[in-house]
């Protein structure tokens, strides 16, 4: 079967997103340090017992609805409710599920939810506008719903039926037993995670410095992803069939192209069976809902970096593709920020599950300070940032006649990082995948990369041969890319032919076999962007960098009083040397891999560790790439120590004296599932799967690396919040 080359193109362009010390001496002293209260070592997060306290509080709790005007308890009886029970242990137990700060799902024992249907209530199957209640509590503790679909209050008639009426009647709820729970994800751990140690103490947990996990199906990829971080209605809308999108046995998938079996299928069904979804190499799935995050987060995850991303020539042709043209935008500021508010969204929604505003494990920071009272809390630390290809609007096209014509000026990226900084990021990347007018990307896949460039700027990368070769002991990570004199094959291949007509035969020609760099540098327009970021102090991603770029910004960036720390979390994606690797890491700046399997990451442990500042203390995070169009870990293979399941963190003598002395209890770690056991993921098998899994990795890590790797791991949350404090101190 042919496939259309747009098809093929979008395909082949879903490849570039992949795109011995026991613990940190004590945190220095730096302006804008957090204070508090030291909370008691040893002390866990306590999980929280629903009550009707407050109109939060009811969350995730079993109740009986009480009519208080007719004294009586809400019943079931087949598709409708009355108020006839003398006794709560006589009514309908009702579960509740918040869909949102101060809103429910009420569902019944036999799992219909209570509904508004015209003036009466009724019975319905699923989540909807019409099983929406929202709750409010007066000071007297009198309850009220309110229909979401039809502005109606719920009530009573003289026989005891639940109505709907203009004026509400009065309520309770009253803690009772029997209720069927709300079909959920669990995190499969047995136990809780830690509290801090105090804000004035080094924070013990780990760094994930690149996620894209406020990723969704609404605002990215042009209508080609499936799967929400949360849905209000619950799993089964979060993870659902993807069928809708992916088409009919997954054939519509672009991800299919990137396997390279354009005609591959795949299960669509997601929740309770997730047959074929998620897997480390389904690029276009959700892989962190909500509950597989904080399976995370109780092994240790104490900060993470969600970037806001989009390209927006990737984004155009998965748009076209599918029939999208008029659905969604592609604007990259636009989705970025659309992400960014969707973290909001996700820490709003983590809050109504555990009792109301501020109660939540994920909390959206803008400052070190403000970090280190999280984490000391036992909370997620989470710090907005962006990895976009038009920051700033800074897009670029080549005229006919060699011109360029910028999206962007001095005043446009003064207003938009004044924009940014507003939303709360901290963190970006000036350049990412194809040239812009601030600068050249870094090459790192020849054929796809360089049909991304041309779509996006309407011209091919100009090149020059990489510094010795690209490779070779100068280089920490490998530079630039190899590219085909015809692209993407030689000959008259169908997809050559295409390209041709698409190109107007304007086809680039490199040199056979020569790693090629990016001939165009930092313009004038992106020094004022990376000086406007420093004065700032917004930390500065320097991977998808063209290799001189990096070097120009390095020695900007050591120019600075004191220097400005950078980061390298993402592979670099241009190429690194040894000497900018040492240079990032005199400033006080973090490199960490991308993330792999447990081995791996022990073996980029050992590989840093020459590139150590004198004196400094092992620390190692990961960038994790999660929902960035970017293969996840394979397993570490046949040979390696299996994960075993149930695992034990934080016990034994792979865990320095540390994690005892800050009190740090064991926590047991179940297999990863979903409801009933349906599908269970193993890390052995199949690899990082999902990203509940960095639990399963974090045993990874023990197991081929013992007490060094596991005091590096948790020491990168402290180095992390460090480099951010150094950043500020200026």
């Amino acid at each position: 079967m042919r496939i259309p080359f747009h098809a093929i193109w979008i395909g082949l362009s879903l490849l570039v997103m992949a795109c011995g010390n026991s613990g940190l001496p004590a945190s220095p002293v730096l302006p804008g340090d957090g204070s508090g209260t030291p909370t008691t070592p040893g002390a866990t997060v306590t999980p929280r017992t629903p009550d009707a306290s407050s109109k939060f509080a009811l969350a995730n709790g079993c109740f009986a609805l009480k009519a208080n005007t007719l004294n009586a308890h809400v019943v079931q009886s087949g598709s409708s409710y009355a108020a006839t029970a003398a006794a709560a242990r006589d009514a309908e137990p009702l579960f509740l599920k918040p869909t949102a700060l101060g809103k429910y799902l009420l569902q019944a024992r036999d799992k219909t939810l209570l509904a508004a249907s015209g003036s009466t209530v009724t019975s319905a199957a699923d989540g909807s506008e019409a099983a929406d209640w929202t709750i409010d509590r007066d000071n007297a503790g009198v309850f009220t719903l309110t229909s979401a679909s039809t502005g109606q209050s719920l009530a009573t008639a003289a026989n005891g039926a639940l109505i709907l009426a203009a004026t509400a009647g009065a309520f309770d709820f009253v803690t009772v037993t029997g209720c069927t729970p709300f079909p959920e994800l669990t995190d499969d751990v047995a136990g809780e995670t830690y509290r801090g140690q105090g804000v004035d103490k080094p924070v013990i947990g780990f760094a994930d410095v690149h996620s894209h996990i406020s990723v969704n199906t609404s605002f990215f990829a042009g209508g080609t992803w499936w799967g929400d971080v949360f849905h209000r209605f619950g799993v089964a809308h979060a993870l659902g069939d993807c069928e809708g999108t992916h088409g009919p046995d997954g054939r519509r998938d672009g991800n299919n192209v990137v396997t390279t079996n354009p005609s591959d299928t795949h299960d669509t069904q997601g929740w309770p069976t997730f047959v074929d979804w998620p897997q480390k190499n389904r690029l276009t799935h959700q892989g962190a809902y909500y509950k597989w995050l904080e399976r995370a987060y109780k092994s240790g995850l104490r900060i993470i970096t969600m970037n806001g991303t989009n390209i927006e020539a990737l984004c155009d042709i998965g748009r076209n593709t599918n029939g999208h043209a008029l659905d969604y935008t592609c604007d990259d500021m636009e989705l970025a920020e659309l992400q960014i508010a969707y973290q909001r969204d996700i820490q709003d929604y983590v809050d109504a599950q555990e009792g109301g505003p501020g109660k939540g494990w994920f909390r959206i920071v803008k400052s070190p300070q403000e970090a280190r009272a999280v984490i000391n809390e036992g909370k997620l630390a989470v710090v907005p940032g962006m990895e976009i290809a038009h920051i700033f609007n800074c897009d670029l096209e080549f005229m006919p006649d060699g011109s360029e014509v910028a999206g962007c000026d001095e005043a446009e990226i003064d207003r938009q990082i004044e924009r940014i900084w507003d939303l709360g990021v901290r963190s970006l990347f000036p350049i990412h995948d194809v040239d812009s007018a601030l600068g050249g990307a870094g090459l790192f896949n020849g054929n796809v990369i360089n049909l991304l460039n041309f779509y996006d700027t309407k011209q091919f990368f100009k090149t020059y041969d990489c510094p010795e070769g690209g490779v070779g002991d100068t280089y920490f990570y490998e530079a630039g890319a190899i590219f085909d004199t015809a692209i993407p094959m030689t000959g008259s291949d169908p997809i050559t032919t295409a390209l041709i007509a698409a190109t107007q035969g304007r086809l680039p020609t490199y040199p056979a076999g020569k790693r090629q760099c990016n001939a165009r540098g930092l313009t004038d327009l992106g020094r004022y962007a990376i000086q406007k970021l420093m004065k700032k102090k917004i930390m500065i991603e320097l991977d998808h960098m063209e290799l001189s770029i990096k070097a120009e910004v390095i020695e900007m960036a050591k120019a600075q009083n004191p220097p400005y720390p950078l980061i390298s979390v993402h592979s670099s994606f241009g190429g690194l040397t040894k000497q900018m690797v040492r240079d990032i890491m005199a400033m006080g700046g973090i490199v960490y891999p991308y993330k792999g399997n447990g081995a791996s990451q022990v073996s980029f442990l050992q590989s840093i560790k020459p590139f150590l500042p004198s004196g400094a203390p092992l620390a190692q995070g990961y960038g994790s790439d999660i929902n960035g169009f970017g293969n996840q870990a394979d397993p570490r293979g046949a040979g390696s120590e299996p994960v075993r399941y149930p695992f034990t963190l934080f016990t034994g003598s792979d865990w320095g004296p540390q994690f005892a002395a800050a009190g740090i209890q064991p926590l047991t770690f179940n297999q990863s599932q979903s409801v009933e056991g349906q599908r269970k993921w193993n890390i052995d098998e199949e690899g990082f799967s999902h990203y509940g899994l960095v639990a399963d990795f974090v045993e990874e890590t023990r197991i081929e690396g013992g007490e060094e790797a596991t005091t590096a791991l948790y020491n990168s949350a402290e180095q992390y919040l460090r480099m951010w404090e150094r950043t500020l101190a200026r």
